[in-house]
């Protein structure tokens, strides 16, 4: 593989890619380390000290890459076109317009795109203007009132949306000129510089206190034997693939021939990928946020709120934890249902002459895909549960707070495996062999 990459860098294209990526994301860190005008580091401190109690901005600061903590102009980062594109995809396939403009080739695309920013836009605007009016409310913007406090607030809305859609320019901009996927490559950048943070968590809980140097080798090998599983574990749910076998029947064209050939339709076992795990997430955390901005914190909140749940010492808490697995199961059958309808393939691979061998095609096959999908749904659900239970355990169990946990790896492993395919792909047209390739 590094072979391969040092060939690759001898490729103009590919190593001018590199470089113009490599220089977004250091403008993008840059920006993050930016606070907004009239802020008071003292107060931002406090915040960022309760972030530890507060799973839903301790994994919004790992989206953002810690710029939500620092009160950056990138403070909202590239989260409002993450939310848009999930809309975009769901209204897709609920109004038809959208799904007729999807299908509609490169024209279509680009008008989807299109109000994807607009939707980004607005998303970044309201998210803004409750952001500053809830971190006022806790004296970030210092001790102002009346028209010296609306302008401050002004300021800040305008400062956080101008860096989302600036973000959302460079993300683009990478994907145009760059390497890989842009919006991805900035969200893997910023959950990954939150790594060192939370290594030096866990050396401090588990390392530096051991009693004895075999302890603290014994504790040093346990974090590198957890980390690999789940690395190792996430790549393997995000590669597995169930491969549906289909037979193409022969018929004649003109003087010729055709089909005749076999192929497969291949169903990812992780179909939706990490969204179930944000959808129910952001289900539980939405209340628990509102509740924080405003001061309204009670123990209820504690019930909604990761840190507490497994814990041996209080485990009523736990109740959040099932309703959190409930979820995840339902929001993975219903993201899956929208994006994949048996019967539409099931009509498209009658229409072009093919059919699952033992299956007769129409409705038996749909009915036979749709068994297949549930099946496959309830592994990848199952897989997704097992990865972000690890860290939650590690927070209730042994008290390890964690700037980054089982969705932030899933996010991780997808987006560098998806970048590793985009640089085969490229090295391929260069008869050079792949990364993936042994």
């Amino acid at each position: 593989m590094f072979k391969t990459f040092r060939q690759a860098l001898k490729v103009k294209e590919i190593r001018m890619g590199l470089l113009y990526t490599f220089f977004i994301l250091v403008i993008v860190r840059i920006g993050c380390q930016l606070p907004l005008p009239a802020t008071d580091t003292s107060v931002i401190k406090e915040i960022t000290d309760s972030f530890n109690k507060n799973d839903a901005l301790n994994f919004f600061n790992a989206m953002t890459g810690g710029s939500f903590s620092s009160m950056s102009v990138f403070a909202l980062n590239i989260t409002p076109y993450i939310t848009a594109s999930i809309i975009m995809q769901l209204l897709t396939i609920a109004i038809p317009k959208l799904e007729e403009m999807q299908k509609d080739g490169e024209s279509g695309r680009k008008k989807i795109n299109k109000i994807t920013r607009f939707i980004t836009v607005g998303l970044a605007i309201l998210e803004a203007i409750a952001m500053c009016i809830g971190f006022a409310n806790q004296g970030v913007f210092g001790d102002v009132e009346g028209a010296q406090r609306a302008g401050v607030i002004t300021v800040g809305v305008i400062g956080m949306t101008a860096g989302a859609i600036f973000l959302m320019w460079m993300g683009e901009r990478i994907t145009e000129k760059g390497i890989g996927n842009g919006i991805s490559i900035i969200l893997l950048i910023n959950i990954v510089s939150r790594f060192p943070d939370s290594m030096v968590n866990l050396f401090s809980k588990f390392v530096k206190d051991a009693s004895s140097i075999g302890g603290k080798i014994l504790a040093v090998v346990v974090i590198l034997f957890i980390v690999i599983v789940i690395v190792a574990f996430v790549v393997l749910l995000n590669d597995g693939v169930r491969k549906v076998a289909v037979q193409y029947s022969k018929k004649v064209q003109g003087r010729k021939l055709t089909g005749g050939n076999s192929s497969f339709i291949p169903i990812k076992v992780n179909i939706a990928n990490v969204i179930p795990v944000i959808f129910a997430q952001s289900l539980l955390q939405f209340p628990v946020v509102i509740a924080s901005f405003f001061g309204k914190n009670g123990s209820w909140t504690s019930y909604l709120t990761e840190s507490y749940w497994i814990n041996p010492d209080n485990m009523k808490y736990s109740i959040g934890f099932v309703a959190y697995l409930i979820l995840v199961f339902f929001f993975a059958y219903f993201y899956t249902s929208i994006t994949f309808n048996p019967n539409e393939i099931s009509n498209n691979m009658k229409k072009q002459g093919g059919f699952i061998p033992g299956i007769r095609p129409g409705k038996p096959t749909a009915e036979y895909l749709a068994s297949i999908l549930n099946y496959i749904v309830l592994i990848g659900a199952v897989g997704l549960i097992i990865v972000c239970t690890i860290p939650i355990v590690m927070q209730g169990v042994f008290n390890a707070q964690l700037e980054i946990g089982g969705t932030s790896m899933i996010i991780v492993v997808g987006v560098i495996l998806e970048t590793i395919q985009i640089l085969e792909a490229k090295m391929v047209v260069r008869n050079y062999k792949g990364f993936l390739i042994s």
